[in-house]
């Protein structure tokens, strides 16, 4: 590699992960309080409107009953909410009691169905659902009492179209550290909320109008796809973080990473084909955010690998390119002693390298495979 080229290779792809990574979040920051720390969402009296909470469930027999009840058990007034419960069968549809255990605890409706992916359950409960807000939930999220009336609270401002909660993890024993980049990511939503509007939600706990609600591909998940299809038909995407809900965390890093590259298989599929990457539709800073939090996040790997290769070619050309080298082994040996050796940065580092690489994982699985709609619950999180 010619020095000049490897030169510009190093500091555009270093200067590029060092903005999406720290830059993007710390710019969001000044940003708000130059404009003087707006609300992260807005809210006022929107009333009691009616509202199904659809819960997708596949072979979640041991935790549905629970799912109802705490769904039943919500501050909302009990003729103004809807339970859906869409359970996503599979070949032996008699051997998981999903559907009866949901019918017993209470839901309002149940529908049961071949396999065919969480999206085209969530499409078959919103078909029979009444309600004038659509709630989603994950069979195995438990939301405190006050989170649908937090959840439902911005939709008094008829610009806002989708609302995301939060979702803290539980059960931190172990040596995942998602729970720490978790609270970074709800970080930055907050800012992205006040300025504009998220960029992804989460699964665990979200609404929309019923009107904003789209039918997208069954390999691209509502997390993803729903926010930025939002805000290009007009309204807003934002965050409610007083609407709480938790889930049990993977427990080890390992399977965190395997977790996280299924994750993106199908993440890759919105931003390559899903209409993530065409501007049109997006304000300005709304576009700003999507490439810097989303499309620069996702091609960290390859950012990380240009780097590595162009110090490389570097090495005997200053000590910025040799400080750099053992930034870089430092960072991998760090993540190779993460599981021996119990030291919070050491764990920290190994999540990094073992997350970043399952964003490179995902892709390559998405584009050797393709991406398959149905889904499997992660380890240890049931």
């Amino acid at each position: 590699m010619e020095r000049p080229l490897a030169r510009a290779i190093f500091w555009s792809a270093a200067a590029t992960l060092a903005w999406t990574q720290v830059g993007y979040g710390l710019s969001l920051a000044a940003l708000r309080r130059l404009r003087g720390n707006p609300p992260i969402a807005p809210g006022g009296a929107v009333g009691s409107p009616s509202v199904s909470l659809i819960i997708a469930a596949h072979a979640e027999q041991d935790v549905i009953a629970a799912k109802v009840a705490n769904a039943l058990a919500l501050d909302w007034p009990r003729d103004r909410l809807e339970v859906v419960v869409a359970v996503d069968g599979g070949a032996d549809p008699g051997a998981d009691a999903t559907a009866e255990r949901a019918r017993a605890a209470g839901a309002d409706l149940v529908i049961e169905l071949s396999r065919g992916g969480k999206v085209r359950a969530q499409d078959a409960a919103v078909a029979i659902a009444h309600g004038e807000l659509l709630a989603f939930s994950d069979a195995n999220a438990s939301w405190e009492a006050g989170a649908l009336r937090a959840l439902v609270a911005p939709f008094a401002d008829p610009g806002v179209g989708y609302v995301c909660g939060q979702v803290r993890f539980v059960n931190a024993q172990g040596t995942n550290q998602e729970g720490l980049y978790w609270r970074y990511e709800m970080w930055l939503r907050a800012g992205e909320s006040a300025l504009a509007s998220v960029t992804a939600g989460n699964g665990a706990i979200y609404a929309l109008r019923r009107a904003s609600y789209m039918h997208v591909d069954a390999v691209m998940g509502h997390d993803l796809s729903f926010p930025f299809n939002v805000v290009k038909r007009g309204r807003r995407a934002v965050y409610a973080p007083d609407a709480r809900a938790t889930e049990k965390m993977v427990p080890s890093i390992e399977a965190e990473g395997a977790r996280k590259r299924r994750m993106m298989s199908h993440a890759w599929a919105i931003v390559l084909r899903g209409g993530m990457l065409s501007p049109r539709g997006y304000p300005p800073l709304y576009a700003l955010m999507i490439f810097s939090h989303r499309v620069l996040r996702y091609a960290s790997p390859l950012l990380h690998l240009a780097v590595a290769g162009a110090t490389l070619a570097l090495l005997r050309n200053g000590r910025a390119y040799r400080a750099a080298a053992l930034a870089q082994a430092g960072l991998l040996a760090a993540a190779a002693t993460g599981g021996r050796v119990p030291l919070r940065a050491a764990l920290i580092a190994r999540y990094y390298v073992a997350t970043t690489a399952a964003l490179g994982a995902g892709l390559f699985d998405h584009l050797r495979h393709g991406t398959t709609a149905v889904w499997e619950a992660a380890e240890g999180t049931r």
